[in-house]
């Protein structure tokens, strides 16, 4: 006799697994989920769990991290805090976590309760070697959380289609079938062109002098090095603003900064901006500048390639990871190709020709401003016609349909 299942309710619950939550967000992972948070909560019964300092929003719970005993690995903080977060996800319908800071507690409640458990993925630990210079020992238990959460997953987001060949390549035990894409967004109402120049004046940025424009974090992974080094070659009417957030290491911040102070030697116009930018400030910097530069060495999607889209400005990236899928090459920008070893560190097998490359393309737009301006006019509307939040919440949830029907099925 056949015994009916009882039905599911139309609204699910969802407990969302993130580091980054608003107001505390330093990446584009950061950014990711709290746009798609915003989306979601009018599809389903939405719970944050984050990182972090308290929250005042409703439905959004923070966990400190832990000091555990021992050197304190920032990794084996990472693992009680999702020991935490796993213990609360009792009731959920579906469990959702965002990198491998988050995703152990995603396989944590999968196993404890019984529930489907979907990753994203916004990059690959596999595919990020110089971690180990930030986490030590760590980086191998970071690899290894990632490795059995995203083995285990009932289904993986991948941010992007060169993503998902990625997670397809590094782990090949796992489904190509459970394995979607469900590309970044934009929130065009709210990233869009600002032509104040308070920003600018508050940094030292002139306005009436061409602006070549990089924002994103100081790490490997980032190719900040490379265009430091490509700026020696750049237009020298042109001004080089870094919008540079937290670096990775020691290390880097000190090649960074020996890199920033060998250029300003030989060169004028070089305006360093350290820390996140308030939004006001960093669509005012979008908007003005002649041309955004993305030389990261390893991006599975780059939301940064998108705000510079939706302010109007022409893009300059390199053609790796997802960025071809956002960057539309000749009609929204140009990018860059580069030759990279295949050990997972990205790093370009000819260091020297990417710079001059990357260099000869940003001068090639500075050099035809009509050009840029076109290019940018149609990254604007690129960006708002192909690539929306809304879209993004519908094909995730989608997903969650997918999973769920398909358990109550087999």
């Amino acid at each position: 006799m056949h015994v009916s299942q009882p039905a599911r309710p139309s609204r699910i619950r969802v407990d969302l697994l993130t580091r980054e939550f608003p107001p505390e967000v330093y990446g584009g992972a950061g950014v990711h989920v709290a746009e798609l948070a915003g989306e979601l909560r009018a599809l389903v019964d939405l719970r944050v769990r984050c990182f972090g300092s308290p929250r005042d929003a409703p439905g959004v719970s923070a966990y400190a991290e832990p000091d555990p005993p021992g050197e304190g690995n920032p990794a084996l903080r990472t693992l009680g805090v999702n020991v935490a977060m796993a213990a609360d996800c009792a009731g959920a319908d579906l469990i959702h976590s965002h990198t491998w800071y988050a995703n152990g507690a995603g396989r944590l409640a999968q196993v404890l309760y019984g529930v489907p458990h979907v990753a994203t993925a916004h990059s690959l630990e596999p595919l990020r070697p110089w971690k180990a210079e930030q986490l030590g020992g760590g980086y191998a238990l970071s690899s290894l959380v990632e490795r059995s959460s995203l083995e285990s997953a009932d289904a993986l987001i991948a941010v992007s289609h060169g993503m998902r060949q990625d997670i397809l390549r590094v782990y090949p035990q796992v489904d190509p079938g459970r394995v979607h894409v469900v590309h970044n967004g934009i929130d065009t109402r709210v990233h869009r062109p600002d032509h104040g120049t308070g920003a600018l004046e508050r940094h030292g940025v002139r306005p009436g002098r061409p602006i070549v424009l990089f924002v994103g974090r100081v790490t490997r992974q980032k190719g900040l090095p490379q265009l430091l080094r490509a700026a020696f070659e750049l237009d020298p009417r042109a001004q080089l603003v870094l919008c540079c957030g937290q670096p990775d290491t020691p290390e880097i911040a000190a090649e960074t900064a020996a890199l920033v102070d060998e250029l300003r030697r030989v060169r004028e116009g070089v305006v360093r901006i350290d820390g996140m930018l308030d939004r006001t400030s960093l669509l005012q910097l979008l908007t003005h500048a002649s041309v955004f530069v993305c030389p990261s060495l390893y991006e599975p999607m780059g939301i940064v390639n998108l705000e510079a889209m939706a302010c109007g400005t022409a893009v300059v990236a390199t053609a790796t990871g997802g960025i071809p899928e956002v960057v539309a090459d000749g009609e929204t920008g140009l990018l860059v190709p580069v030759e990279q070893e295949q050990d997972g560190s990205g790093t370009p097998l000819d260091a020297r020709r990417f710079a001059s490359d990357l260099a000869a393309a940003v001068n090639r737009l500075l050099a035809d401003p009509d050009h840029a301006a076109r290019l940018g006019a149609a990254g604007l509307e690129r960006a708002r016609k192909e690539f929306g939040w809304d879209v993004a919440a519908q094909r995730a949830h989608a997903v969650y349909r997918s999973v769920l029907d398909g358990r109550s099925t087999s």
